[in-house]
C-alpha cells in the first residue's frame, strides 16, 4: 500500500471516539503554512479516508490542528475560555512510501500523542 497519513481521536474524558471533531491538516515550508485540507472525525474518530496519500503525500513538515475546544464546548465544568482551544500537531515525513499515523488522545485538559502504525 503506498504511503499515507492518517489520523484518529480518542475522547478520553468519556471513554470514547472523538466524532465530529474538525481537523485541519497544513504544509510547512520555512515559516509559511499553507492549508492541505480540513476535515470531521466520523463516529469512530477518524477521517473517512487518509489525510494525504499517493502522490499528494511527499516527504517534508507538517501540521495537524484539532479544534479540541470547540469539540468539548457546552459540556458541564468547561469555561467559556477552555484550558485547551485548538492543539497543533507538528512533524516530519521523511519517508512519503511509510504510513504514518498520528493519533490524539485528548480530554479538556490534557493530550498526548505518538507515531502509530
Amino acid at each position: 500500500m503506498p504511503g499515507r497519513l492518517t489520523t484518529h481521536v480518542l475522547d478520553t474524558a468519556h471513554g470514547r471516539p472523538a466524532a465530529g471533531m474538525e481537523i485541519e491538516l497544513f504544509g510547512i515550508e520555512g515559516e509559511e503554512r499553507s492549508l492541505l485540507k480540513t476535515a470531521r472525525t466520523n463516529d469512530d474518530g477518524r477521517v473517512d479516508g487518509p489525510l494525504l496519500g499517493g502522490d499528494e503525500f511527499a516527504a517534508g513538515i507538517y501540521e495537524i490542528v484539532f479544534h479540541v475546544g470547540a469539540y468539548f464546548a457546552g459540556e458541564p465544568g468547561i469555561p467559556d475560555l477552555p484550558f485547551l482551544g485548538r492543539v497543533p500537531v507538528r512533524f516530519g515525513v521523511s519517508d512519503p512510501e511509510a504510513h504514518y499515523h498520528v493519533p490524539l488522545l485528548v480530554s479538556p485538559w490534557a493530550y498526548s500523542t505518538y507515531r502509530g502504525s
